[in-house]
Parts: C-alpha cells; structure tokens; sequence
C-alpha cells in the first residue's frame, strides 16, 4: 500500500471510530483474557562443543507467549529453534516482555532490563499491536521504536537487531466487522511506521510478519494471539531474515 493510499485509509480510520468504540467493548467483553507463557528462559540444543547462542525476546504479549502455555511453543522457543537447526549451535533463549505493552511501554520498563543484560547474539522486538488499538500517532510510533532499536544496537553493536512487522489484524478471528477490516487499515499503516523505524536505526533489520489465516493451530483460543502453529510461522520467518554469526 502506497503512501497516498494509506493517508486515505487512516481518514477512514479516524471516521470510523464512533462505531469502533462499543463493537470493541463488546470484544473485550467476551475474549477470554489468556495468561502470559511459562519459561521466560529456556534452550534449544545444539552442538554441545561450541559456544550457544544467545537469543533475547523483547515486547508486548507476543513475545510474553500469550495464547501458548510455555515459551518453548512461543516466539523464543520456535526461533531457538529454528536458529539451532540452520547454526547447528544451542540457543539460550531469554524473555523481556508484557502483555499490553505499547511502543512506548517495551520503551520505559523492558529495554533497561535488555541493556543491562549479557550481550545477545540476536535480539527481537515484537511491538505494535497495541499501539494499533490505542491508535497512537505514527510518528511517535516510529520515533521510539527508532530509540529502541538504537539503544539495543549503543549497548550491544554485535548483536543481531531483528524488528518484527505488525501483525495482520484484519486476519484476527476474534475480531468482527467493520472492526477487523478497519484496523487491518490501521496495522499496515502502524507497520510502516515500523519498517522505517528499522531504516532509521543502522543495523537493524525489519521483518514482515507471515499473512496469518485462521487454520488448525494458527491462532489461539482468544481468536487475537497467535497459537503455536502461528508462532511456529512467525518464528521460521524471523530466522530467515537472521545473519547468524
């Protein structure tokens, strides 16, 4: 979607809002409220001779695993994983997150935690979602999504910076219409805001999340968090677009 065309989509967005408000009290209302995953570090094994690698997992409740009862079927443990299987190398992965998490908020009470942490080898930011409900300004989006990506890379220069795009929220089964359609329109908006974050931060690289559908596995109970069928997609994307070292 073109620059002129996502200008148009969020006037539609912002016309839309008088309806969005009590079709999404209603989805609060009746979306079983699903716990965050157990196991905020856990490891994939690899060749025990040489070093692990190490993964870390910074976000919202995407990356806090919700809709999987353990990380080990989340984000960490699939991308571990999937890192292990193309390294041939153990990967020891660590969790930073929370569900509900904006931008701003992965900002404030996670990125100290990551920093201050071991250097990882590879580092994901998973963030968006809800600044797409909370419809936050895009370019503050982008601007502390920059930051995040900057201070990750100012701490640790060798560490592998991968973004997530927003996931496609017109695809979310919990979601009814016009609300699915109209913030699917939000989400792709918010995800290029996301995507220049990356080019405005050396070193990063931004990854497109997969067109989830709503197949065997791929969303969870919720119908909005993904299941460890998505997770599992999600997950082998991010590992395609990884260097390793």
């Amino acid at each position: 979607m073109n620059a002129a065309l996502l200008r148009c989509a969020q006037v539609v967005v912002w016309a839309s809002v008088p309806v969005l408000l009590p079709q999404g009290m209603r989805v609060r209302a009746t979306t079983p409220v699903l716990p965050e995953a157990r196991g905020m570090r856990g490891k994939a094994a690899g060749d025990s001779e040489r070093r692990p690698l190490d993964l870390l997992v910074l976000g919202d409740s995407t990356a806090a695993g919700v809709g999987v009862s353990h990380h080990g079927d989340g984000v960490a443990g699939h991308l571990a994983a999937a890192l292990a299987e193309r390294s041939g190398r153990g990967v020891a992965w660590r969790v930073v997150a929370r569900s509900g998490a904006t931008v701003g908020g992965v900002e404030r009470r996670h990125l100290p935690a990551a920093v201050d942490g071991p250097p990882p080898d590879v580092a994901v930011v998973l963030a968006g979602v809800n600044d797409t409900l909370r419809l936050t300004r895009l370019a503050t989006v982008r601007a502390t999504m920059a930051r995040i990506l900057t201070e990750l890379r100012r701490n640790h220069p060798d560490t592998r910076v991968l973004l997530s795009g927003t996931p496609p929220l017109h695809r979310f089964p919990a979601l009814p219409a016009p609300t699915r359609q109209v913030l699917g329109l939000r989400a792709r908006a918010v995800d290029r805001a996301v995507s220049r974050a990356a080019g405005d931060a050396p070193g990063a690289v931004y990854v497109p999340v997969p067109d989830l559908t709503a197949t065997a596995g791929v969303f969870a109970a919720d119908g909005f968090h993904p299941g460890s069928g998505g997770y599992r997609a999600w997950a082998r994307r991010l590992a395609s677009h990884c260097d390793l070292p």
